[in-house]
């Protein structure tokens, strides 16, 4: 376990689709409102709670960047985020390079608590992790 951070929860899941208005439709009845849009790169943000779905059309940039569609050889979860307190880019960084895991850039990112820093790792078997500054 490290001691850079704490995790708070998890942010948010997205995933991938093949069909967007079923499954806009399918979590608006579950009691999810559809909080922000970004159709430019196919990204769909609906609130859950104090957490974000996402979805993301395998037909649209970010979908796309998955590979297959969802099914038996293609995935459908993008990646899910942790919220983390501290956060210091820095030495998270220099943690993952020490432990030989991959870490992108840090970039500003939208999470179910707006905006805030986040890096992405991954873990052993490809997942990737995005951890975010958490309050």
């Amino acid at each position: 376990m490290t001691e850079l951070f704490q995790i708070k929860g998890l942010d948010h899941l997205v995933l991938r689709v093949r069909h967007l208005q079923p499954m806009l439709a399918f979590y608006q009845q579950l009691g999810c409102s559809l909080e922000r849009v970004e159709a430019e790169q196919g990204l769909y943000q609906l609130r859950a709670g104090a957490q974000l779905i996402d979805l993301v059309p395998v037909d649209q940039p970010l979908g796309a960047a998955g590979g297959a569609a969802p099914g038996v050889t293609g995935r459908n979860l993008e990646h899910f985020c942790l919220q983390i307190q501290p956060f210091d880019p820095a030495a998270i960084q220099a943690w993952c390079q020490a432990q030989q895991i991959p870490c992108s850039p840090v970039a500003e990112r939208y999470g179910s608590l707006g905006f805030g820093p986040s890096l992405y790792i991954q873990d052993p078997e490809g997942n990737s992790i995005e951890l975010k500054a958490g309050g």
